[in-house]
């Protein structure tokens, strides 16, 4: 990353277009201990080295445009899910191409299969991959402006000034860039050599920046895929079964309901039985009306109990053996239960499905493998299935799959019309897509005040990587410093899962058990990462406790890598780590390395009896995290803003997974249903004191769409751990307590649209 010349291309035609065409290259830092432990294959080639090397071919394909207004244009191949990235794109371009950030229009491409690996948005890679090919096509478009605008003023390049838009001469003459467009123009496509603009003369990249949609967004005028207006695409919802995975046999009314006010089809699908009709409210009452002859669902009877039975029973042996005398062998077991990954905008696509061809409009990471299976499935060839990426209202993993535009086209074609399929809220925990339940069991064995050894056995229910993910990693597996022939899950792991301490060997495996499609599993926000770095985190306070050390200063002595150093001493300096607490109250402090970057988080948990038997209507409440400190190194932090507002959120997904949020089964079906069943933080669970330092280094930047879960989730654990005096073995810690909510139906699968909605306000 400390070159500076860089090969790329004029794309030929009557326009400016430029493109790149390079390698990305990373080492990790050198860490040394009194017993040091060896690097793992994170250490070497983590998930970001995977996903890059896999899109590295097609890199040159990334191009930048200038126009004749004097404004430039840039199609993003990845999915803005509310992450900021077309922010961080734009100023990016703005930087390199020296033209103001309102003059940059930055896009989402529609799916291009040409593009392969470059167009899969997951693994928080989208600016580390990205941020050197885009300043490449943007510094060749300069590159050519100037010898053209050279040319017409008649003076060399080098001196030259582009600023603002403009090319500035020695006599002070200038020329736009717009005028400049069609000189610049190459009949043909060109190889160039691009000079990159070093980063300490950098003016826009580094700077806090509001989100470039921010305004879009807050006055509703952001387009998502429920907002478009597609000629004849009428709202349509699925009924769908009271068991995970069950399908339709028969519909016993299907004339009566399509004789509804407003119906207009009722038609049997893989996943349920569609209805189409004028507005949603009426797609509801249909729903609600359908008699329905269901199949058995693919996990029936299943409870947590048989899952965790399940999983437990796969649970491979320890391999370090009990130790001889003078060391000491420590063994700590942990639990996780399912989590939804539900984002708040609803399942969703329109979809116009025809006999000659099609097009959808979704929102997706992945694309280019969405447009493969949904022609397939509604039996057009590739090429005349257009799919349209539209923006998304959150993620969380959710949509790297796109069973929602699948759904859509199914409908379409059944229908034989135009829809707009949304999913009813009722219908995401129970039958989207979550994260299963884990285990975890780690053994450790000491001598004094040295660990020998660090083994840790991490073992769940299969999930579903089978979403182009999935074979961006085959195509990157080359780079992968481990022997074997590792599943996908066990290379994500793999490449994902760093233990940031010294702690002699140090061995972390995943097994995963069972039939993927049993459930309909996903990688949640932060994959493995939150139960991982909890189990360790929680493990590492034992371990001080064993040692008579500060949980801190423990850390502190143990830590491989100097940025994790930095993030860690901030935070215990402004949360003023060690400060006196309240009875049942405390502080946990934890750290996570992932995505080229490092994090710390510092938090302060309220335990007391009146605070946790706090009555709030509808609410799960129970401890209350009051303050968060949080550090994070993201290597080159591209906009600032966008980096703390990414952990803010993050902030609140770990103290979910720490303390509310999980999914409970129950006789084969999930028993929430709705965004007032999932114990997600609310407000009254959020900390009403949150900092946020974002700490940029030397270091490329790093992804910081999923950096803020692990280390939050971790510390939380910690501090609750501490205030309450017995380490928790299961998360989130009061998923065994009674449920706060009373389970709505399952027949119908949806409850009646509400009509008291001023009645349930504060």
């Amino acid at each position: 990353m400390a070159r500076r010349k860089f090969l790329g291309y004029l794309i030929g035609g009557s326009g400016l277009v430029a493109a790149a065409n390079v390698g990305l290259l990373s080492s990790p830092q050198e860490a040394a201990a009194a017993v040091p432990t060896p690097p793992v294959p994170a250490d070497l080639a983590d998930l970001n080295d995977v996903l890059s090397a896999a899109a590295l071919p097609t890199s040159q394909l990334i191009t930048v445009e200038v126009h004749e207004d004097g404004t430039a244009s840039f199609e993003l191949p990845r999915a803005e899910v509310g992450q900021g990235i077309t922010t961080s794109i734009a100023m990016i371009v703005a930087e390199e191409l020296e033209l103001p950030l309102d003059k940059i229009d930055v896009s989402l491409a529609p799916a291009r299969p040409e593009l392969l690996f470059n167009q899969l948005t997951g693994g928080s890679n989208t600016i580390f991959a990205m941020y050197t090919p885009v300043r490449v096509a943007a510094a060749i478009a300069k590159g050519a402006l100037l010898e053209a605008a050279s040319n017409l003023l008649g003076d060399t390049v080098e001196a030259l000034q582009a600023k603002a838009g403009e090319i500035i001469g020695v006599g002070g003459k200038s020329v736009t860039y717009g005028e400049l467009v069609s000189k610049a123009a190459v009949p043909e496509t060109t190889p160039r050599e691009a000079v990159l603009k070093p980063v300490a003369e950098y003016n826009v990249v580094g700077t806090p920046q509001p989100r470039k949609d921010a305004r879009a967004a807050i006055t509703g005028q952001k387009q998502f895929a429920m907002d478009l207006t597609i000629d004849g695409a009428l709202p349509a919802m699925i009924c769908r079964p009271p068991t995970i995975h069950g399908t339709p046999e028969a519909v016993r009314n299907a004339p009566e309901v399509k004789a509804m006010n407003g119906v207009t089809h009722v038609e049997m699908v893989p996943t349920g039985v569609a209805v189409r009709a004028q507005t949603f409210g009426q797609c509801i009452d249909a729903v609600r009306a359908l008699q329905v002859d269901w199949n058995p669902g693919t996990a029936e009877g299943e409870s947590d109990e048989s899952i965790l039975a399940e999983v437990h029973g796969a649970e491979l042996p320890m391999v370090v053996p009990q130790v001889p005398v003078l060391t000491e062998t420590l063994d700590y077991n942990f639990e996780f239960y399912t989590r939804s990954g539900s984002p708040l905008e609803p399942n969703c696509a329109v979809a116009d499905i025809r006999a000659d061809g099609g097009t959808v409009w979704a929102s997706a990471k992945s694309p280019i493998a969405a447009r493969e299976e949904i022609a397939a499935a509604v039996g057009l060839p590739v090429d005349k299935l257009v799919f349209n990426v539209v923006e998304g209202g959150g993620s969380f993993g959710r949509k790297l799959f796109f069973d929602g535009a699948l759904e859509a086209a199914h409908v379409s074609k059944a229908c034989q019309a135009p829809v707009r399929l949304m999913w009813h809220r009722a219908d995401e925990p129970r039958q989207g897509r979550s994260h299963p339940i884990t285990t975890s069991r780690i053994r450790v064995t000491r001598l004094t005040d040295q660990v020998l050894t660090y083994e840790h056995r991490h073992t769940g229910v299969a999930v579903d990587l089978t979403h182009g993910l999935g074979e961006a990693i085959t195509a990157g597996a080359a780079t992968l410093p481990v022997a074997g022939n590792l599943t996908f899950a066990e290379t994500i792991f793999a490449t994902t899962q760093y233990l940031p301490y010294n702690f002699g060997v140090v061995d972390q495996l995943l097994l995963e058990t069972g039939a993927y499609d049993r459930f309909p599993t996903s990688a949640v926000r932060n994959v493995y990462s939150p139960d991982v770095r909890a189990a360790n985190e929680l493990v590492v306070d034992r371990l001080a406790e064993r040692m008579g050390k500060d949980p801190y200063e423990f850390r502190m002595g143990f830590l491989r890598k100097e940025r994790v150093r930095r993030v860690l001493e901030k935070v215990a300096a402004e949360g003023e780590w060690g400060k006196r607490m309240p009875e049942h109250c405390a502080q946990g402090i934890a750290i996570h390395e992932e995505y080229k970057g490092a994090t710390a988080c510092l938090v302060e948990i309220d335990c007391r009896p009146e605070t946790v038997n706090r009555q709030i209507r509808d609410a799960r409440t129970g401890p209350l995290v009051t303050k968060v400190t949080f550090a994070v190194d993201p290597g080159l932090a591209i906009n600032p803003t966008g980096v703390e507002a990414q952990m803010q959120g993050g902030v609140s997904d770990g103290i979910a997974l720490a303390l509310t949020n999980s999914s409970h089964l129950a006789d084969g079906h999930f028993l929430e249903a709705s965004w007032d069943n999932s114990a997600y933080t609310r407000q009254w669970n959020t900390p009403r004191d949150i900092q946020v330092f974002v700490m940029p280094s030397e270091h490329p930047p790093g992804g910081a769409g999923e950096a803020g879960v692990a280390a939050t989730f971790a510390a939380t654990a910690c501090a609750y751990g501490r205030a309450v005096g017995e380490m928790p073995t299961y998360f989130p810690i009061n998923h065994k307590e009674p449920l706060h909510f009373e389970p709505k139906s399952f027949i119908p699968p949806v409850p009646e649209s509400p009509t008291d909605g001023l009645a349930r306000t504060f």
